[in-house]
């Protein structure tokens, strides 16, 4: 069974996103990408607490010594176990205009991940690589990208163009390269925008949906399985977590609401959490060094 989505955090975030299960910590962690925040539900006390990092994290993954690795502005960053130290992975070579947004990690431990247009206009976005050490582009350009996800095998890049409402399907092959596109997914406009993505244990894919007041989940030949329906316009992004990965956490936004939308779904920015009708998976640790 499946249960409506509760609020379970009036965090209020103007852009909330990218949340990761962190099963070391028993925690959630997601980022407001606006206001420079990282996020933590539950683990240590308190149960939940924000940091401010400032510049425009997008995306928090977990780093295979124990720290984490954050995407903001145009640097890769990786900060310590203890919470301070920080070093730069990766500068990344892109218009000033640009930044990163999100991300995952394979099952070699490579990361991820998608830039974009700040100013949502150009399509200047596109899909990176960070292995090891060595940051390599991929294509995939985009005004807006989200996702990407991974399936479980490794084989398959599922790659977000947000702004063209489009979810496109790769072949991942060595170097790491990425060939053969389809697309996966096409949205209509009375859909909203197809925005963070994940796959399930099952091999499913769940979308969350920018306008879309909820998030659905199909199955690897497309096949729309469900609709959850959220109070809020802009969902951002789920992940699974608990101690059986059956809870789906939901990130919202608030960002571009005026007064009267803001009135109508007051808990917009909110982290949301419901059961889920399968379990999710644990998201592997970028491998820092070679």
């Amino acid at each position: 069974m499946t249960s409506a989505p509760q609020l379970i955090w009036p965090v209020e975030a103007m852009l909330g996103e990218g949340p990761v299960w962190f099963p070391e910590e028993g925690a959630l962690r997601f980022v407001d990408i606006k206001l420079g925040h990282l996020h933590r539900h539950g683990g240590a006390e308190p149960a939940q607490h924000s940091h401010d990092l400032g510049g425009q994290p997008s995306f928090v993954v977990p780093a295979d010594d124990g720290g984490l690795v954050v995407g903001s502005g145009h640097h890769i960053l990786h900060i310590g176990k203890d919470g301070v130290t920080r070093a730069c992975l990766a500068r990344l070579p892109m218009p000033a205009h640009n930044r990163t947004n999100d991300a995952t990690v394979d099952g070699q431990g490579r990361l991820w991940f998608g830039t974009m247009d700040g100013e949502e206009q150009r399509p200047t976005g596109a899909l990176w690589c960070w292995d090891r050490g060595v940051l390599h582009h991929m294509g995939g350009e985009a005004v807006v990208t989200n996702g990407p996800a991974i399936s479980h095998d490794g084989t398959q890049l599922y790659h977000v163009d947000s702004a063209a409402r489009t979810i496109w399907r790769f072949t991942i092959g060595e170097g790491p390269s990425i060939a053969h596109r389809e697309i996966f997914l096409q949205f209509g406009e009375a859909d909203g925008h197809p925005d963070g993505i994940v796959i399930d244990a099952e091999g499913c894919l769940w979308v969350a949906l920018w306008d879309g007041w909820g998030v659905r989940r199909y199955d690897s030949g497309g096949r729309l399985l469900q609709t959850i329906s959220l109070p809020c316009a802009r969902v951002t992004k789920i992940a699974f977590g608990g101690t059986d990965l059956r809870t789906a956490y939901v990130t919202t936004a608030r960002v571009g609401l005026g007064v009267e939308a803001l009135a109508e779904q007051p808990h917009a920015g909110g982290l949301f959490a419901f059961a889920a009708p399968v379990a999710g998976r644990v998201l592997p640790h970028v491998v820092l060094n070679p």
